[in-house]
């Protein structure tokens, strides 16, 4: 493919004063849109450490040294929430997070176009290198992804590598935009900017923790022990600044909270944990945190949810015919399944009489939500015309066999 030609875009500079950093953003503040992106190093800490951000507007294209000694940020800041500006990602979650942690709020508005891809038709959560191919022809250069963005000085090549996240940026976001207009679907991916702009979306409540392990506790008193050590995991891991599974790892929960230990003995009998790490500040506090777990009353125990008390499950078949719906659906509107529904959803849809999930509500719910319940009440059947699936009404006095 041709390559778009560099000299498109203004030549990045490198930013380490304030003073650069609060001209830029005045100017930037002027534009309808920025691009945005940002390179961190999180692979041994809890917390994402900040060390480039990278912006990109008309005539200006900069990397910002974040780490750089007396830089303050504040005019950044104050640039991601000036409602006026749309910030524009790629995969922002990640990168909103972190502006989330530094400045106390989300940026606002943002447009993500990894997300807007997908409601455009380019598949399932694509990369932003085969996007920029897609839409523009450029190539981008891979060579930089796996750097220590932490280390300095910063080479030219890296420098170049990081504009190039948000020069070819521009340029996917304008011709999302026209697509999506053309085809009516702004408003979709405004319901998910919406979504991500949620502060809640990147708080983690660690009570909640180990619901995300997805275990099948044998009753409440054991749900109480594996909420209890998933959350101590949770908080010890941000006092301490390492990633949750280098402190306990996943697989260790049940097993602790199978064990209950209630001293530095019994603790060590569960795999993976050391003696010095029993007798040390994080073991005492697990222990502490185990003792109050077992001291809880029993009304103030998690509630295990019907699915947890092996309630009905879903139908493999009327799954299946899920699935398929789903599939036709994605196909004919151009849009990724996942985006439509998750599995969860799907689960829910065929357990559940009136399930309140995003696939049942807004635009989803239109494109397929109703079409999905109208299966699963047997009002429509699935039927192939050539090599597409095509949806068959079903009369009042139309009836099917149920499956054995």
């Amino acid at each position: 493919m041709p390559r778009q030609p560099q000299s498109e875009f203004p030549s990045p500079v490198f930013i380490t004063e304030t003073a650069d950093l609060e001209a830029l953003c005045a100017r930037l503040r002027m534009e309808p849109f920025v691009t945005i992106d940002t390179e961190f190093i999180r692979e041994r800490t809890y917390w994402p450490e900040l060390c480039v951000v990278q912006l990109g507007g008309v005539g200006d294209v900069a990397v910002i040294d974040a780490q750089a000694e007396g830089i303050d940020l504040a005019s950044l800041g104050a640039l991601l929430a000036d409602p006026s500006v749309v910030k524009v990602f790629h995969a922002a979650r990640q990168d909103v997070e972190i502006f989330l942690l530094m400045f106390g709020a989300t940026p606002v508005p943002i447009f993500d176009t990894q997300v807007a891809a997908m409601v455009a038709g380019f598949g399932d959560q694509v990369g932003y290198d085969a996007l920029v191919s897609a839409l523009t022809g450029a190539q981008i250069d891979k060579s930089h992804r796996f750097s220590d963005w932490s280390a300095r000085p910063l080479s030219a090549s890296q420098l170049a590598y990081a504009a190039a996240d948000v020069t070819h940026l521009r340029s996917v976001y304008k011709k999302l935009l026209e697509r999506l207009t053309q085809d009516g679907r702004i408003d979709w991916v405004e319901e998910e900017m919406a979504a991500l702009t949620n502060p809640g979306l990147y708080q983690a409540d660690p009570e909640a923790m180990w619901l995300r392990l997805k275990l099948r506790p044998s009753g409440r008193r054991q749900a109480g022990l594996l909420r209890a050590i998933a959350a101590w995991r949770e908080r010890e891991a941000q006092r301490v600044n390492i990633p949750r599974g280098r402190l306990v790892k996943d697989e260790a929960i049940p097993e602790i909270a199978a064990l209950a230990p209630d001293s530095v003995e019994g603790l060590t009998r569960a795999r993976g944990v050391t003696r010095g790490f029993a007798e040390g500040k994080s073991g005492l506090s697990l222990l502490a945190a185990i003792a109050a777990a077992k001291a809880l009353p029993e009304n103030e125990l998690p509630e295990l949810a019907p699915r947890e008390r092996d309630g009905p499950r879903p139908s493999p078949a009327l799954l299946a015919l899920l699935r398929v719906l789903l599939a036709a659906k994605s196909e004919e509107h151009g849009v990724a399944p996942r985006l439509l529904a998750s599995s969860d959803d799907l689960d829910r849809l065929a357990t559940e009489d009136t399930p309140s999930v995003p696939a049942t509500q807004g635009w989803r719910r239109r494109m397929f939500g109703e079409d999905a319940m109208a299966l699963k009440e047997g009002r429509i059947a699935l039927a192939t015309r050539g090599k597409r699936i095509r949806l068959v009404q079903l009369g009042a006095n139309d009836t099917a066999e149920d499956a054995a």
